[in-house]
C-alpha cells in the first residue's frame, strides 16, 4: 500500500508537471505573441550589387507607415514589429520587401531596374507593359497632376502631357476645355474619357482625388479600338482598387483661400467724368449733368471702385475619405469626396459637390468579377448674363464709378445709373447676381458590373454592363428689381425659367481575349461586340409675371408655358485587336473597329476604322553594341483611321411646316414650307493619323527621353455652310461634310531621377508643337468668318483677321490725303489701305496671327529629404495671338468706365500718343477690331508649389501622417495686358477672343493626410 502510494505520488506529480509544462508553454507562446507585436528598433545597411552604399533609400513598413531614409553610409534605423514587412524603394532600383520576423538587423542589396518601362499601363479594353507599347500613350504622373487642386480631372492634366492643351476659368464649377493634338472637328474636339471601363463624355462629376492612374491615348494605334470619338484622343482613368489585407482608412483634407491674381487700372469717378465729358464734347453733345461740375446734379459724393467692392477671398476645401481592404477572393475600395468652392467675387456664386466611388474586385478559380458604383450630387449657383455672350466679369469692369453699390431707394436695394444724370447703360453686377437666383443641380449615377471566365489557358470571355444616368434641374428666377436705367425688371417682365432633364447611357460589352506565349513568340488577341443606347429627355417650363416678394414658382406666374424634348441614339460596334511580339525585340499591333450609329441615315450609318503600329527594341539586338550610357532604345511608328460622329439628332432629315398658307387670288391655300434644309448624305468625319517616335533609357535608366512626330488629317468635317435666303430655311445654313483640316507637330518628354547625399529628386519636362492648317472648305473654298477671325484654306482655323493701325490723324490735310475714312476727324485712328483702292473697307483686314498655341510645355520638379518634400510645377503656351476684347471694351471712350490708358487720349495739346480721341458714337470706328487690341498669348505659370513633411509618427492606430502647404497659380510670366492669358476660347471659328473670361484664381492651401 505504501509502495503503491509512493508510486502514485510521483506519477501524479509527473502528470501535474506535464500539465504545468503544457500550460506554461501556452503562456510562453501567448506572451511571445504579445511581445512580438510590440515595437522594436531595427537597423541595417542598404547597398548596390557592387557594394556601394546607397544614400536616401526610402525604408518604410508596408501599408504606408512613415519610415526612414538611409544616411551617407547607407545605414538606417526604424521602429517596427515582428509582423511588419519592410519596403525598400530607391529611384533606379527594384523595390525590395523583407519580413521582419525575429530579425533586429536587416541588410539589403537593391538591384537596378528599368523603372517605369516594366510597369503595366491600361490601354483600350486591356493592359500592356509600358515597354511593349506601340502606340502614342502618355502615362501621367498622378501625384504630380494632383498638385493642382481642382474639381475637374481635365484641369489636372494641364501641362502634364505633350500635345495636350487645356483652357479653364476661375468660375467655381466652370467648364474646362481640353484638346489632344489640335483641332480635328468644327464641332466637338474634347477627347473621350473612360473611367474604370465606363465611357463618359466628360469627367466633370468624378472626384480627382480617387484616381490611381491616367493614360492619354493620342494616335490611331492606341485610340482606334474606341472608334467613335477616337479621333479626338482618349483619356483612360483608373480609380483606386482595394488590396487583400486589413481595413485601411485614409483621410485627406485641403483647405485654403483664393484671390484674383491681379486687378486692372480703371478710372476713378473724377477720371471717368473727365473722359466721358470730353467724349460728349467731341461728339457735339452737352455734358451730362451728373458729370458737369457746374450742374446742381453733379455727382461728387460717389466714387465706387468696383474691383475693390467685388473682389474678396474665395474659399476652397476638399475632404476625401477612403476605405480599402479585403481578402484573396475579394477586395474593396470606397471613397467619399466633398468639394466646396466659393467665388472670389462677393456674390452667391459657388460650387459644391459630394462624390462617392466604390470598387469591388474578386477572383475565384477561373472566374474574375468586379463592379464599380459612383454617385455624385452637385450644386452650382451660376453667374448671370444679361445678354447671351456677355459676362458678369466684363460688365463689372465697365460699371461706372459714379454708381453706388447699394441704394435703399431702389427696388432690390442695389444701386443703378440714371438716364437723366448719367446717361450710362451700366450694370450693377453685384446687385444683378445677388438678386437673380440661378441654380443648377446635378445627380449622376454611373456604374458597371463585369465578370470574366478563363475558358482555356489564355482564353477569356468578359461580359460588362455599364450605365450612366444624369439628372439635372436648372432654375433661374429674375424678380422685379430696379438696377437703374435700362436694367429695370418690371412685374410683367419678372420671369422664372425651370428645366428638368435626364440622360441615360447604357453599354453592354462582350469581349473575348487570348494571350499566350510560344517560345519566343507572344500573341494577344481581342474580339468584341458593343451595344449602346443613349436616351435624352428635357422638360422646359417658363413663368412670366410676378409681384415683388411673391413666391417664385411656376404656378404663381401670370402666364405659364412649357415644352418637351426627347431623343434616342443607338449604336453597335464590332472591335478586334491583334498584338504580336517576337523575342522581346519586334512588336506589332493591329486594330479594327466598325461602328454603326442612328445619327446618320441607314445608307451612311457605318464607319470602319483601323490602325497598324509596330515597335523595335534595338537594345535587345545582340549585334547592336549601344554606348554604355544607353540602357534601352526603342523605335515605334503607326498609321490609322479614326472617326467622329458629332452631329445633331436627325440632322440628315429636313423639317417642314405642314400648316403654311399661300395667297392665291382672294383666298389662302394650304401648303407645306421648309423650315430647315438637311443634307441626307451627311456622314462620319474621318481622321487619318501617322506618327513615328524614338524612346531612350539612359544613365542606368535614371534618364528617360522620348521624341515623336505626328500628323493628323481630318476629312469630311461637318460644318454649317451658308444657303441662299430664297430657300426659306432658318437658319440659312446646311450641315454637311465640307472641310479638311491637318494638324502636325513634334512632342518631346524627358524625366531624370537621382539621389544625392540623401536627397531624392526628379526633373521632368515636356514640349509639344502644333501646326494647324485648313486644306479645304466645301466645294468653293469660301472662307468662314468669325468674330475678329477668319478660317481660310492654307491657314489655321480661326486665325485673327482684323484692321491694321498706322497712326492718328493730326490734322485735316492728313485725312484728305489718306484713303477715304468719311467720318474721320483729327485725333481719330488711321487704318491701312491694304488693297490700295482708296477706301477703308472690310477688304483691308489682314491676318495677325494664329490663335492656336504653337507650343505647349510643362515642367515638374520635386525633391525629398528626411521626411521633407518640395515640388514645383510650371506650365505654359507660346506662339499664339489673342484679341484682348476686355481691354478693347475699356477703351471705348463712351459712357461706360475706362481703362486709365484712356487718360492719354489725343488732344491738340497731346499729339504724342497712340490713344485716339474719345467720342460718343465712335463715327470713325476707332474701336473696330484691329491690331491695336491684338496681343501675344504667351505665358509661363507657376501652377503649383508645395512643401510637405511626413511626420515621424507611427502608432497602433496611425500608419502615416503628412502636412503640407501649397500655392496654386502663384505667378504668371506674361506681357498680356488682360487678367489671364489662359481663358476659355473655343468658338472654333471665333478663337482667341478674350471677352471677360473669369481669371484663374491664386490660392494658398493647407493640407493634412492621415493613414489609419
Amino acid at each position: 500500500m505504501k509502495k503503491a502510494l509512493l508510486r502514485f505520488i510521483p506519477d501524479k506529480l509527473n502528470r501535474g508537471l506535464k500539465r504545468w509544462g503544457a500550460v506554461s508553454s501556452m503562456v510562453i507562446l501567448f506572451t511571445g505573441s504579445i511581445l512580438a507585436q510590440n515595437s522594436k528598433t531595427l537597423a541595417g545597411t542598404v547597398t548596390s550589387p557592387e557594394g556601394e552604399s546607397l544614400v536616401g533609400v526610402s525604408v518604410s513598413t508596408k501599408g504606408g507607415g512613415s519610415g526612414a531614409t538611409t544616411d551617407v553610409n547607407g545605414r538606417y534605423t526604424l521602429t517596427a514589429t515582428s509582423e511588419d514587412v519592410l519596403v525598400f524603394s530607391y529611384i533606379g532600383y527594384n523595390t525590395a520587401e523583407v519580413a521582419v520576423g525575429g530579425q533586429s538587423v536587416i541588410d539589403v542589396v537593391l538591384t537596378e531596374s528599368a523603372q517605369l518601362l516594366n510597369d503595366v499601363v491600361v490601354v483600350g479594353y486591356g493592359s500592356q507593359k509600358k515597354s511593349d507599347l506601340t502606340g502614342a500613350v502618355s502615362v501621367v504622373d498622378v501625384e504630380d497632376a494632383k498638385k493642382t487642386v481642382t474639381y475637374d480631372v481635365a484641369k489636372m492634366l494641364q501641362g502634364q502631357v505633350p500635345g495636350l492643351t487645356v483652357q479653364s476659368s476661375g468660375e467655381p464649377g466652370g467648364f474646362v476645355n481640353i484638346k489632344i493634338r489640335g483641332i480635328t472637328s468644327f464641332n466637338n474636339n474634347n477627347p473621350l474619357f473612360v473611367i474604370d471601363g465606363l465611357i463618359v463624355n466628360d469627367p466633370y462629376d468624378f472626384a480627382p482625388g480617387d484616381i490611381e492612374s491616367i493614360q492619354v491615348l493620342k494616335d490611331a494605334s492606341a485610340s482606334a479600338i474606341y472608334g467613335v470619338r477616337g479621333a479626338n484622343g482618349v483619356v483612360i482613368i483608373t480609380t483606386k482598387k482595394g488590396q487583400a489585407g486589413k481595413l485601411k482608412v485614409n483621410y485627406k483634407t485641403q483647405m485654403g483661400i483664393q484671390q484674383i491674381p491681379k486687378t486692372l487700372s480703371l478710372a476713378n469717378a473724377r477720371e471717368y467724368q473727365q473722359i466721358t465729358s470730353q467724349a460728349e464734347l467731341n461728339a457735339g453733345l452737352s455734358i451730362v449733368p451728373g458729370n458737369d461740375p457746374n450742374s446742381p446734379l453733379f455727382i461728387s459724393d460717389v466714387n465706387t471702385d468696383w474691383q475693390d467692392a467685388a473682389f474678396r477671398n474665395g474659399n476652397i476645401k476638399n475632404h476625401s475619405l477612403n476605405f480599402s481592404g479585403g481578402t484573396n477572393d475579394v477586395s474593396y475600395s470606397m471613397n467619399v469626396d466633398y468639394f466646396d468652392n466659393t467665388s472670389y467675387i462677393d456674390v452667391p456664386q459657388a460650387y459644391e459637390r459630394l462624390s462617392t466611388n466604390a470598387n469591388l474586385v474578386g477572383k475565384k478559380g477561373r472566374f474574375s468579377y468586379g463592379s464599380k458604383l459612383a454617385y455624385t450630387n452637385s450644386y452650382k449657383e451660376s453667374f448671370n448674363e444679361y445678354f447671351v455672350g456677355t459676362t458678369s466679369f466684363l460688365q463689372l469692369l465697365q460699371a461706372i464709378p459714379t454708381m453706388p453699390v447699394y441704394d435703399e431707394n431702389r427696388l432690390g436695394g442695389f444701386g443703378g445709373a440714371d438716364n437723366l444724370t448719367q446717361r450710362a447703360i451700366t450694370l450693377n453686377v453685384i446687385g444683378f447676381n445677388n438678386l437673380i437666383d440661378n441654380e443648377n443641380r446635378r445627380n449622376r449615377f454611373a456604374g458597371n458590373i463585369w465578370g470574366e471566365v478563363e475558358l482555356l489557358k489564355g482564353l477569356k470571355y468578359k461580359l460588362r454592363a455599364s450605365a450612366d444616368r444624369l439628372d439635372w434641374a436648372t432654375r433661374r428666377f429674375n424678380p422685379p428689381s430696379d438696377l437703374g436705367w435700362y436694367y429695370i425688371t418690371t412685374n410683367d417682365e419678372a420671369a422664372l425659367d425651370a428645366t428638368r432633364g435626364n440622360q441615360t447611357r447604357t453599354i453592354v460589352d462582350n469581349l473575348l481575349s487570348y494571350d499566350n506565349k510560344f517560345g519566343k513568340h507572344s500573341v494577344g488577341a481581342l474580339f468584341g461586340y458593343i451595344q449602346e443606347i443613349n436616351k435624352h429627355s428635357n422638360l422646359i417650363t417658363r413663368g412670366v409675371g410676378y409681384l415683388p416678394g411673391e413666391i417664385s414658382q411656376i404656378e404663381y406666374a401670370n402666364a405659364q408655358s412649357a415644352r418637351e424634348y426627347n431623343s434616342t441614339i443607338t449604336g453597335i460596334s464590332y472591335l478586334s485587336r491583334l498584338n504580336y511580339g517576337y523575342d522581346d525585340r519586334y512588336l506589332l499591333t493591329v486594330n479594327f473597329r466598325q461602328d454603326k450609329s442612328s445619327l446618320f441615315s441607314p445608307e451612311n450609318n457605318t464607319g470602319n476604322y483601323y490602325s497598324v503600329a509596330g515597335a523595335w527594341k534595338l537594345h535587345n539586338e545582340s549585334w547592336l553594341n549601344l554606348p554604355g550610357f544607353i540602357n534601352t532604345l526603342k523605335l515605334r511608328g503607326g498609321y490609322g483611321l479614326l472617326g467622329n460622329n458629332t452631329i445633331g439628332v436627325y440632322d440628315y432629315v429636313a423639317t417642314v411646316n405642314p400648316f403654311a398658307f399661300y395667297p392665291f387670288g382672294d383666298v389662302y391655300g394650304t401648303g407645306i414650307t421648309a423650315i430647315d434644309i438637311k443634307d441626307p448624305n451627311v456622314k462620319w468625319e474621318d481622321t487619318e493619323t501617322a506618327n513615328v517616335a524614338v524612346e531612350f533609357g539612359m544613365l542606368d535608366n535614371k534618364l528617360e527621353f522620348s521624341a515623336e512626330y505626328y500628323q493628323k488629317k481630318s476629312t469630311d468635317l461637318l460644318a454649317d455652310v451658308p444657303l441662299p435666303f430664297s430657300t426659306g430655311a432658318f437658319p440659312a445654313t446646311i450641315t454637311t461634310n465640307a472641310a479638311t483640316v491637318q494638324n502636325k507637330g513634334f512632342e518631346f518628354a524627358a524625366l531624370y531621377r537621382n539621389n544625392f547625399n540623401g536627397i531624392s529628386y526628379s526633373i521632368g519636362a515636356n514640349l509639344g508643337t502644333l501646326k494647324n492648317e485648313v486644306l479645304s472648305i466645301g466645294a468653293d473654298n469660301i472662307p468662314i468668318s468669325g468674330v475678329g477671325s477668319r478660317t481660310e484654306v492654307g491657314r489655321s482655323i480661326g486665325e485673327i483677321y482684323v484692321f491694321e493701325i498706322e497712326g492718328i490723324f493730326q490734322n485735316a490735310d492728313e485725312i484728305a490725303n489718306h484713303a477715304l475714312q468719311p467720318n474721320a476727324a483729327p485725333g481719330d485712328l488711321k487704318f491701312k489701305d491694304l488693297n490700295n483702292d482708296g477706301l477703308i473697307t472690310d477688304d483691308d483686314r489682314s491676318f495677325q496671327g494664329v490663335t492656336i498655341p504653337k507650343y505647349s510645355f510643362g515642367f515638374n520638379l520635386s525633391a525629398e529629404y528626411k521626411g521633407f518634400d518640395l515640388s514645383c510645377f510650371l506650365q505654359g503656351v507660346a506662339g499664339n495671338m489673342v484679341i484682348n476684347n476686355t481691354y478693347a471694351q475699356l477703351m471705348l471712350g463712351d459712357y461706360v468706365n475706362h481703362h486709365t490708358d484712356m487718360l492719354n487720349y489725343w488732344t491738340e495739346d497731346n499729339r504724342d500718343t497712340d490713344v485716339p480721341r474719345p467720342v460718343i458714337g465712335d463715327p470713325n470706328g476707332n474701336n473696330r477690331l484691329s491690331n491695336r487690341f491684338v496681343e501675344k498669348g504667351n505665358y509661363l505659370r507657376i501652377q503649383a508649389l508645395e512643401l510637405g513633411y511626413t511626420l515621424p509618427l507611427r502608432t497602433n492606430l496611425i500608419r502615416s501622417a503628412r502636412v503640407s502647404v501649397s500655392g496654386q497659380n502663384l505667378y504668371t510670366f506674361t506681357k498680356y495686358r488682360g487678367f489671364d492669358p489662359d481663358f476659355i476660347s473655343d468658338g472654333l471659328f471665333s478663337r482667341g477672343f478674350d471677352s471677360g473670361s473669369f481669371p484663374n484664381p491664386r490660392g494658398i492651401l493647407f493640407g493634412l493626410s492621415i493613414g489609419f
